[in-house]
């Protein structure tokens, strides 16, 4: 992917922080950054690459800040990309909220990130919980730690620590659903899709290996065990921890875990979604200054809003705003998928408790009815 330089900036393209990877690029380009963006949008033009000469700027926005990397080689994009928004993540896990102010207040431990998390330009460790075993945000105890790496860097299992252990073992797993469904006035769903995600708190001892089994079709249809409700899953992306070529070869997904928190994997479910939740409303004027809507949700709930308003008269026909609906079901998933076992391998034969719960919610488009 090789990238030159990383830049964080504020708003007004001022650099908080940088560092300069590979050296051949000038840093003084990133001057070029503020105005070639101002100049994009003004033109109803933006563009996630920026061009100025031979240097590409690849940039995101978080919050109040622009995080840039540059580049005047032909490098991978997507995985470009990808670091940056790793950077988010990894600078979120440290203090929580990223932005212009946290960045000032963190100035030392931001570098030594900037420091672990690329080497000439290529990404290294990025996992944020391996990084806090030896960069914390104390600076006693940054000059101490720096002079011990701890082994999970250089291990094949880089994202585990050793010796962990737990007086119960356990571990949890979250399946959830979001669903995303447009319905226009007719009650006609014009767009709908599922986007799932299945997350870990795993609490075990030593190195186990765990084996995760769904009632995925195509491990069914491999199998000859097509009964039963299968789910089909597209997209599908998984943790570094999870082995691939098993994955590919017999749909097995087989992993060593992350200690604690993780999101094992994600995917996408493309199929038909009856909505979960039916609204109905009606707006009538009884004058030119009473306004009453009535919101009906199901066969429960009853929502009847009366409004006294200033005495104006509009003969414009007025628009309808969609109304989204926020929810959260718990014990249950759209699309049926459901995790079948929870195998847990680990030398010393511990007996380990494997805990399950399926939410399905509103997503990230969330629920609109036109009315």
């Amino acid at each position: 992917m090789s990238v030159s330089a990383v830049f964080l900036l504020d708003l007004k393209g001022k650099v908080l922080i940088c560092r300069n990877y590979k050296g051949d690029v000038d840093m003084a380009e990133i001057d070029h950054f503020l105005p070639l963006l101002m100049q994009e949008e003004e033109d109803g033009l933006l563009s996630p690459v920026l061009l100025h000469g031979s240097v590409h700027f690849l940039w995101i926005k978080h919050s109040n800040l622009y995080l840039v990397a540059t580049t005047n080689k032909n490098s991978n994009a997507s995985l470009v990309y990808a670091f940056l928004y790793k950077l988010v993540e990894v600078f979120t896990e440290y203090f929580k909220e990223l932005e212009e102010e946290s960045i000032q207040d963190n100035f030392v431990v931001v570098y030594e990130l900037l420091d672990e998390l690329m080497d000439f330009g290529f990404p290294q460790t990025t996992d944020s919980k391996i990084l806090q075993e030896y960069i914390t945000q104390e600076g006693t105890k940054l000059e101490v730690a720096k002079s011990k790496v701890p082994t999970t860097v250089t291990n094949a299992v880089s994202w585990r620590s050793e010796g962990i252990k737990y007086k119960k073992n356990e571990v949890f797993i979250d399946v959830i659903e979001s669903i995303n469904v447009l319905v226009n006035a007719n009650g006609s769903v014009m767009s709908s899709d599922i986007v799932g995600s299945i997350k870990l708190k795993t609490m075990l001892s030593g190195m186990p290996e765990l084996r995760l089994g769904l009632n995925d079709r195509v491990l069914f249809a491999l199998t000859g065990r097509d009964k039963g409700k299968t789910v089909t899953m597209e997209d599908v992306k998984f943790h570094q921890c999870v082995r691939l070529s098993r994955f590919e070869s017999d749909r097995t997904i087989s992993f060593i875990p992350p200690d604690g928190e993780s999101e094992l994997m994600s995917y996408r479910i493309n199929t038909h979604v009856k909505p979960l939740i039916w609204i109905e409303s009606v707006i009538e004027k009884f004058s030119h200054s009473r306004v009453e809507i009535m919101v009906k949700g199901g066969k429960e709930f009853l929502m009847r809003a009366h409004f006294g308003l200033p005495s104006v008269e509009n003969d414009e026909l007025e628009g309808r705003p969609p109304i989204t609906v926020n929810f959260e079901i718990p014990y249950f998933t759209v699309s049926g998928i459901q995790v079948r076992y929870m195998k847990i391998i680990e030398k010393s034969g511990y007996q380990a408790l494997p805990w399950v719960r399926y939410i399905t919610q509103s997503g990230g488009k969330q629920l609109n009815i036109f009315i």
